[in-house]
């Protein structure tokens, strides 16, 4: 311990502003605008600052601080999708562990709040509306959600994940779905596949409507007919889907799920009907996630960089909060072909 903090005695608290400038022999704001990083600061008067602050062990009050710049020090990644989604799909949980990454050497707390339905929603509008959070990240956006003409017109910094459209207005982070979906649709074909089928995501994704894009794209190219089923991102629609592409189609001889859970779901309807893959049918799925690695045979998947996504969009939204005016950048990640024993 310093003689200078032995002095005050060992009632004394915590050492103060008021301290910290009396010890430096400057006033109360010089001594603000050097810890909150000011430049408008001599490197002579800085050094006295700093050495006091060292000396007196004085601690900035976080919650002073953030209130004085009307700031909260926190951010909430929301998802609006019911919670047994959120669970089963580990592209939400790459999702929060880039943002997590990100914010790891920040001062900022990171609130997840899932948005399953209308009631979930309302209660996150009377949240935001009383400004608790400096800024959003926004995962999995549906074309008629609310929420972030709600965050724009609140004024809210907002990052979301997937455009919601080509013009996205706001700031976004997204990855290359038609190419991928592209180049996996070509890859079957390449390999002499002539009946592709697709399981669709869900179309009001926009995300979704690109990887199909993609799939017709190649199609396309190969002089090939589409044959297409929606699906909704989950194993059970993955099912639902492959029982209605057997029905329609029984000679398919390959199909491109747009993600691995689908892909998961409609491996199991082709081998309860007794075909094997890819001998008999080739399949690949969309994100490259643990389900495609822990597959038998192992799924061939168009890989996102999902865990970079997350990172991105927080690296993003740090920058909008500070930002004078919302810059509202968007950024697109490349896809990346995993070829495995699938296809």
């Amino acid at each position: 311990m310093t003689a200078a903090r032995t002095a005050r005695g060992r009632g004394a608290g915590r050492p103060t502003l008021e301290e910290v400038a009396a010890r430096a022999g400057v006033g109360r704001g010089t001594v603000s605008r050097v810890i909150n990083g000011s430049p408008r600061v001599s490197d002579e008067t800085r050094a006295a600052v700093e050495a006091a602050v060292a000396e007196l062990g004085y601690v900035p009050n976080r919650a002073a601080r953030a209130l004085a710049a009307n700031r909260t020090d926190a951010i909430a990644l929301v998802v609006p999708e019911p919670e047994a989604r959120f669970f089963a799909e580990p592209y939400f949980s790459d999702i929060v562990r880039g943002v997590g990454a990100a914010l790891a050497d920040t001062e900022m707390q990171l609130l997840l709040t899932l948005v399953g339905g209308d009631r979930e929603r309302r209660r996150l509008a009377q949240y935001l509306a009383s400004h608790r959070v400096d800024g959003v990240l926004l995962v999995s956006v549906h074309a008629d959600d609310p929420l972030p003409d709600l965050l724009e017109q609140l004024g809210i910094p907002v990052v979301i994940s997937g455009r919601r459209r080509e013009d996205e207005p706001l700031a976004s982070v997204d990855c290359d779905n038609y190419e991928g979906a592209r180049a996996a649709v070509a890859h079957l074909a390449a390999r002499g596949r002539r009946s592709i089928a697709t399981i669709t995501g869900p179309l009001d994704v926009y995300g979704a409507r690109r990887r199909l894009d993609g799939y017709r794209a190649a199609l396309a190219a190969a002089g090939l007919d589409e044959l297409a089923a929606h699906g909704d991102f989950t194993e059970e629609g993955g099912r639902r889907a492959m029982t209605e592409l057997l029905e329609r189609a029984p000679h398919l001889d390959a199909v491109f799920a747009a993600s691995d859970v689908m892909a998961s779901g409609a491996r199991q309807i082709l081998r309860e009907g007794g075909r094997r893959i890819p001998e008999d049918t080739a399949l690949i799925g969309f994100d490259d996630s643990a389900i495609a690695r822990h597959m038998d045979p192992p799924l061939t998947s168009v890989r996102q960089p999902t865990e970079e996504m997350g990172r991105a969009m927080a690296e993003l939204l740090l920058t909008e909060i500070t930002a004078t005016e919302p810059a509202r950048p968007s950024l697109m990640l490349p896809t990346e072909l995993v070829v495995r024993a699938s296809s």
